[in-house]
């Protein structure tokens, strides 16, 4: 996992506003989740999408389509606003397919046709029963961002044990002792079982190695900017105490975090320095910028795509697991 610090080179807020065909300013309120603002779910989709696909170039290709993969999901269109990193992923292997002529079937896991495809992309978090109902469809599979290799298919999956390595080492290295975690909350469909998030886990085995945990701030709530921001303004009005460096197990999290820092009067990152996870297209955007550890998701996207695609031309005697390392990205959020 690499560090690196960033600044500039993005896309402008103007030239967000000029491809979704709406004015900087609700770009400007939007990218900074706005919550006062009065817009359609369309147009917050339109100008997330927009400021994702700024980061890549579209190839448009009329030819044939070579292959068709089911693409199915388990976050539905409001989910992925309220967290753009299943979108951002979403994007790439859209992106990936246009490029190489494969069609999509993009379906619902409830929702699933009769139609037959060379193979199945399932992104997201998927219980057994969701597993086996996918299975039946006698397709290859790939899960994408859920090990399940354990269930005997193949899986691409995030490195978090590293990443948080990185995120703690690196608050440590900068002087801080009391460090916390935002760590996200989230169930699966059918049974609305929770889900252990991993970067929790790791953070724990972490702080106990360095013998933190006794100074340690543990915080949980679901993936969006607004439950990030109750759950941090109600820790902040009932603790004086609080810890000098947060870790949010999404940007989403993490912003919604430092609007309730700002809005107790505190400061980021003078008081509390904050790190987020994914890098989505809106961490450069909100103020001050968001340090964060950078899934590299359209690559993922990617990836995912040419993998299925070697999974049907060679079938391969175990299944396998690919493991994508990530960077630690330091914007103005965190103090040096």
């Amino acid at each position: 996992m690499k560090i690196r610090k960033v600044c500039g080179g993005m896309a402008t807020i103007k030239d967000i506003a000029q491809k979704a065909g709406v004015s900087p300013a609700t770009v400007s309120r939007v990218l900074n989740y706005d919550m006062e603002l009065s817009v359609s779910q369309e147009t917050r989709q339109k100008i997330f999408e927009v400021a994702e696909n700024l980061n890549y170039t579209k190839h448009k290709n009329k030819k044939k389509e070579v292959m068709t993969f089911r693409l199915v999901q388990w976050y539905d269109g409001d989910e992925e606003l309220a967290d753009l990193y299943y979108l951002a992923i979403r994007l790439g292997i859209e992106k990936k397919a246009e490029e190489l002529n494969i069609g999509l079937v993009k379906e619902s896991l409830h929702h699933l046709s009769d139609q037959t495809t060379d193979g199945i992309i399932a992104l997201g978090k998927f219980e057994a029963q969701e597993i086996h109902l996918l299975s039946l469809k006698n397709e290859p599979i790939l899960f994408v961002d859920s090990d399940e290799l354990i269930h005997g298919f193949n899986s691409l999956v995030v490195d978090f044990e590293q990443s948080i390595a990185q995120v703690v080492d690196f608050f440590v290295k900068t002087n801080h002792q009391k460090i916390g975690i935002l760590s996200g909350l989230e169930y699966t469909k059918a049974n609305h079982h929770e889900i252990v998030d991993r970067r929790l886990v790791y953070f724990k085995q972490a702080l106990t190695q360095l013998k933190l945990t006794d100074q340690a701030t543990f915080l949980q709530a679901p993936f969006s900017v607004e439950e990030g921001k109750r759950v941090m303004a109600e820790y902040l009005k009932a603790h004086e105490d609080y810890p000098t460096a947060l870790f949010a197990a999404s940007d989403a999290l993490a912003i919604g975090a430092m609007q309730a820092i700002t809005e107790h009067g505190l400061s980021v990152p003078a008081d509390i320095s904050i790190i987020g996870f994914n890098d989505i297209s809106v961490a450069k955007y909100v103020s001050p910028s968001l340090s964060t550890v950078r899934v590299n998701t359209e690559w993922l996207g990617e990836l995912a795509v040419n993998t299925l695609i070697d999974l049907i031309k060679e079938e391969t005697p175990v299944p396998r697991k690919i493991t994508i390392a990530t960077e630690l990205i330091i914007r103005e959020s965190t103090r040096n």
